[in-house]
């Protein structure tokens, strides 16, 4: 009996974490950008003093006390491009994710993927993929990106969402999410 315990146990435990690591594997490349923060970072920013009669101010720090990570790679690179896609495809899969909207021109194609939260105003993961970026205005120490993958989780309000895209120079498509925006 213990011994069937022990095989469900090893077979269950990579998908317990499956959700936070299925985009870690980016991380280390060499041409990858990558910024993760993690749920200590977002108590200490929550933390910090700050003027209270700044409403985006407050919302930001409000959001920011409810977030566990954000996670943001970024390419240059074609095949690993390719290979974003396809791990953003199987993660679709495999979660409980739904597309909340896109938006295609000539300079980009960008998809807006949310997990219901405990309610119609929050969301517990919010998922944004943008491939074919043409605009050169996308440049980091020279480089011209062509995908960004963010993964955002925590407790997040829609509602004040507007305020964490200000703060954290998140794209301003964002806002749309909200149901008062």
């Amino acid at each position: 009996m213990k011994k069937k315990i022990i095989i469900v146990l090893v077979a269950v435990l990579p998908f317990i974490g499956f959700s936070q690591s299925m985009f870690d594997k980016f991380e280390d490349l060499d041409n990858v950008s990558a910024v993760v923060v993690n749920e200590s970072m977002f108590k200490l920013l929550s933390k910090i003093n700050v003027e209270v009669d700044d409403k985006e101010a407050q919302d930001f720090m409000d959001i920011a006390q409810n977030l566990k990570n954000l996670k943001v790679f970024i390419t240059e690179d074609k095949k690993i491009s390719s290979d974003m896609q396809v791990t953003m495809e199987k993660y679709l899969k495999s979660s409980s994710l739904q597309e909340l909207m896109r938006v295609k021109d000539k300079d980009a194609n960008v998809k807006f993927y949310i997990k219901s939260g405990k309610d119609e105003d929050h969301v517990s993961e919010l998922l944004m993929f943008v491939t074919g970026i043409k605009n050169g205005n996308v440049e980091i120490n020279d480089r011209k990106f062509e995908t960004v993958l963010l993964s955002l989780t925590g407790d997040i309000d829609l509602n004040k969402i507007g305020s964490l895209t200000q703060k954290m120079n998140l794209p301003s498509e964002l806002n749309k999410a909200g149901k008062n925006k």
